[in-house]
């Protein structure tokens, strides 16, 4: 007699057991707080007026920002080397950084949040051919202090499509929700106002495939604004070609994705410092700036 294909399994009271432990997708475990910078002695600031009247500077803004005002840079092209590693010993660098394309003279903005909340540093950089690799010159360095740098939604206002693509034909093999997805988007877009709660598309709870994501994203187009923030795991965020539309994606400690959204509003609360960081981060820079003055 052959063998049977397919295993006999005896059914009823007490046949039939399960695993009660129960598998789930592993959730960040690190969270990155905040750690005082390694500081210099004050003594170390003999003659380093510049570095001192940048951070004074900085402070003065952290303080309008808390009461409400608004974002301002301070700009660090004229500085000595020596007080250039003075600023950034006392800013460190914090969970955020982001990388911008100007397009134009092959620029990038590369931003470093600094251990205080809402103080970015932002070097702009020229890239060139070297004779084995591409060579990086700095053009601009600055400090801007608000909640999220400026330049994001400038850039993000430029990249704005002028005619969304429309797709024609047969769909994609295994495509099929995204496309009912990308219109709900795009009118939700075409609503949105400033000073309106967001709208969150939560990819992960909708039945889509990783096809419909591909396809998603085509749509919706990726512009030249890319965010990693390291706070509670990973969150990446990037803008797309529609108005005031972005791709917001958290990861776990071992990267992998834990939520997929796509968010209509002017910038998300992701990527932006609260206003007690901002006044969180005042107080922190007012008491470093106590101890480098020796009072």
């Amino acid at each position: 007699m052959k063998e049977f294909p397919i295993p006999l399994v005896a059914l009823g009271p007490g046949t039939h057991t399960e695993d009660e432990t129960l598998d789930y997708m592993p959730m960040p475990k690190d969270m990155t707080t905040y750690r005082p910078p390694v500081l210099p002695e004050p003594e170390e600031l003999a003659g380093l007026d510049q570095a001192r009247s940048a951070l004074q500077q900085v402070l003065a803004l952290l303080e309008r920002g808390a009461e409400g005002g608004a974002p301002g840079m301070v700009r660090l092209g004229q500085l000595a080397p020596r007080d250039f590693q003075i600023i950034n010993q006392v800013l460190g660098e914090g969970e955020a950084s982001a990388i911008v394309q100007l397009g134009a003279g092959n620029l990038e903005v590369r931003v470093q949040e600094s251990v205080f909340a809402g103080v970015w540093r932002l070097m702009t950089w020229r890239r060139g051919e070297g004779a084995d690799e591409p060579v990086l010159v700095l053009v601009d360095d600055a400090i801007e202090v608000g909640p999220v740098p400026s330049l994001f939604s400038t850039i993000a206002a430029e990249d704005v499509w002028t005619t969304p693509p429309e797709w024609r034909g047969e769909l994609p093999p295994n495509v099929q929700n995204a496309p009912l997805l990308v219109d709900e988007i795009r009118d939700q877009v075409a609503q949105w106002r400033p000073g309106q709660v967001p709208h969150v598309v939560n990819l992960t709870l909708l039945p889509v495939s990783p096809e419909d994501i591909g396809f998603l994203d085509h749509q919706l187009g990726t512009g030249r604004v890319l965010m990693l923030s390291r706070g509670y795991g990973n969150c990446r965020i990037s803008n797309t070609r529609l108005p005031n539309c972005w791709r917001v994606v958290y990861y776990n400690s071992m990267d992998k994705v834990i939520l997929n959204t796509v968010e209509v509003v002017d910038m998300p609360e992701v990527a932006m410092a609260a206003p007690e960081d901002l006044r969180d981060s005042h107080d922190r820079l007012r008491e470093v700036m106590v101890y480098l003055e020796g009072e």
